[in-house]
């Protein structure tokens, strides 16, 4: 079974790889922050993130543009727009939920509307027609989405009829709420997203029964109860981001990851991360490897009483998780009979929108302020990634909240979202550094986690890999790498939706649709897969219950005690960690 130390050795190799991985950092620039000091982007290096983002629109040569598709872009365009002016003015875009009322459709505001319309289809054309280097591109197209998204005549209530006629049929009232919803939520530092106050962690999200079986300074690990008479003898380990709660895989029991394992015979274990704080800036990636994933192994091990578990990552911890087991395995440790990744980054070569923020520059300011230790704000990733959807995650919220005035719905899902946690600085500027920069998980022995020289390839468990189509944070054809690097058979499945809905597409409301193709067929190129691979309805969590079934290890009488001598009973679940708040 993986021990809590495997040496002296390896101990002392770790700590000195961390006191290595500090002081590397610390070298190249000490003076911004103490050790330990919580620290966010200032105003400053906002300016200069942004301004890194918008260089290449300012950089760019006349002659990057191929003079004569431009020529013919802006005939169309001002064909079309005489059109526009010389005609009654309509808005065609179905879609497009912004412009949807009845309001847009006459007079002065129909004009705004497709006017702006027009002037951001041919904005996003002329970006494409930048003659650059993918980075380059992406980032032209992303300032360029940006800069359109924030200039919508239905963001300001000088444009917006229907902000301006909830205005006079309240008689002024949805300007006084809204103003009340803006400074509400400007004291809280995010624009909110959902009625906070119709969920509470613990009473009706994360309410599935169990308890903390094990505490550490930077897990807790959950043993759910279970609901059947008897149980699989192997247990199911779920590793979460750790840039969010845990409560994602256990929301309401209707769409519960958890409670779905439960009615399957599955034993459930959770590891929920500690939301970090100033004395806790210090640790490193190598910290949530052996202080993280690999505790909750060897415990949920021991619980169990069997050698072997199945293991289960979603995002962030998918991509811990293969580090651990890389490491593990370079050790000849094989703790697991099967592993599945849910929207997981292995190889980093592709990393979507994010790659936009992400370069040795931005890297490097992080090294600097939070490299020798710190907190890294979870408001701020959180801000981050919406900012990846500004129109839905962003501008739908500041004409709602602010110029209709009115509440947001309660929504599980965006609930989870704002509950955002902390990183340490130092594991922060490392991941970044070694995963989106230089890319060095998926390429065998290129890195060292644990003191360890690790391969992908020498995790020969039978895997799981499931990838969201519509995902802007994890790309489906990135996630399908991982097929192309883990050895052992695999299974790629790709759903419907996003980053999230695509996940939580849960088995008893049965919808969307997912696609799968015959047993083995894994080109190198994810479109060739797709190419083969067939849709099915219906939720994806079905398909992978039966895979899973393989793994169980025979069946037992489900326990009658959660934990054991060796691991009693702390707490209930959720247990405390998840109820930090990163505010």
């Amino acid at each position: 079974m993986v021990t809590r130390r495997s040496s002296g050795k390896a101990q002392s190799a770790a700590k000195a790889r961390s006191s290595d991985q500090n002081r590397s950092s610390a070298e190249a620039d000490t003076s911004h922050d103490k050790p330990g000091t919580p620290t966010g982007m200032g105003f400053q290096e906002v300016q200069q993130a942004w301004a890194s983002v918008m260089q290449p629109w300012q950089a760019l040569p006349s002659w990057t543009i191929d003079p004569q598709a431009l020529g013919g872009l802006q005939r169309e365009y001002l064909e079309r727009a005489q059109a526009l002016m010389s005609g009654p003015a309509s808005v065609d875009s179905p879609a497009d939920k912004r412009f949807s009322h009845s309001a847009w459709r006459q007079g002065p505001f129909a004009v705004a509307a497709a006017a702006y319309l027009l002037n951001a289809e041919f904005m996003a054309r002329i970006a494409e027609l930048v003659d650059a280097d993918d980075k380059t591109k992406d980032r032209i197209r992303f300032a360029t989405e940006q800069w359109v998204d924030a200039a919508s005549p239905s963001n300001f209530l000088a444009t917006n009829p229907e902000a301006q006629q909830r205005m006079l049929e309240s008689g002024g009232e949805s300007l006084r709420q809204g103003m009340e919803n803006l400074i509400h939520d400007l004291a809280a530092g995010r624009i909110s997203q959902s009625d906070e106050t119709a969920f509470d962690v613990g009473q009706n999200v994360a309410s599935s029964e169990g308890a903390v079986v094990f505490r550490n300074e930077l897990i807790e690990i959950i043993q759910y109860k279970p609901i059947t008479q008897k149980v699989a003898k192997r247990p199911l380990l779920m590793v979460p981001p750790c840039i969010n709660k845990f409560y994602i895989l256990d929301l309401q029991p209707d769409n519960s990851l958890v409670q779905h394992c439960l009615a399957e015979g599955v034993q459930v274990f959770m590891l929920s991360w500690r939301n970090v704080d100033a004395s806790m800036g210090h640790l490193t990636w190598d910290d949530y490897l052996e202080t993280g994933a690999i505790e909750a192994i060897r415990v949920v091990q021991e619980i169990s009483a069997q050698d072997e578990i199945n293991l289960l990552g979603f995002c962030v911890g998918g991509t811990i998780v293969g580090a651990t087991l890389a490491a593990l395995a370079a050790r000849k440790i094989y703790p697991i009979a099967s592993l599945t990744l849910l929207t997981t980054l292995l190889d980093f070569s592709h990393p979507g929108v994010l790659g936009v923020f992400i370069d040795e520059q931005q890297v490097r300011l992080r090294e600097q302020s939070l490299g020798a230790g710190g907190v890294m704000k979870g408001k701020e990733l959180a801000a981050t990634f919406s900012a990846l959807r500004p129109n839905d995650l962003v501008w739908n919220y500041v004409v709602n909240n602010y110029l209709k005035g009115e509440r947001p719905a309660a929504f599980d899902l965006l609930y989870w979202n704002a509950d955002s946690t902390n990183l340490p600085g130092p594991m922060f500027a490392w991941y970044l550094r070694h995963m989106y920069l230089q890319n060095e998980l998926c390429q065998p022995h290129r890195l060292i986690c644990l003191g360890e020289s690790i391969d992908l390839g020498a995790i020969d468990a039978p895997s799981y890999i499931f990838a969201a189509k519509e995902d802007h944070i994890v790309p489906w054809q990135s996630a399908y790498l991982s097929t192309q690097h883990l050895g052992g058979e695999k299974r790629f499945v790709l759903g419907a939706s996003g980053h999230i809905a695509g996940t939580i597409n849960a088995a008893k409301r049965n919808r969307r649709s997912f696609w799968t193709a015959a047993p083995q067929y894994l080109p190198a190129e994810p479109d060739a897969w797709l190419n083969k691979a067939h849709e099915r309805q219906g939720s994806w969590w079905l398909d992978w219950s039966q895979w899973l079934s393989q793994f169980r290890g025979g069946e037992r009488v489900a326990p009658k005690v959660l934990g054991n001598a060796a691991y009693p009973v702390i707490d209930k679940a959720p247990g405390a960690y998840v109820k930090q708040r990163a505010d």
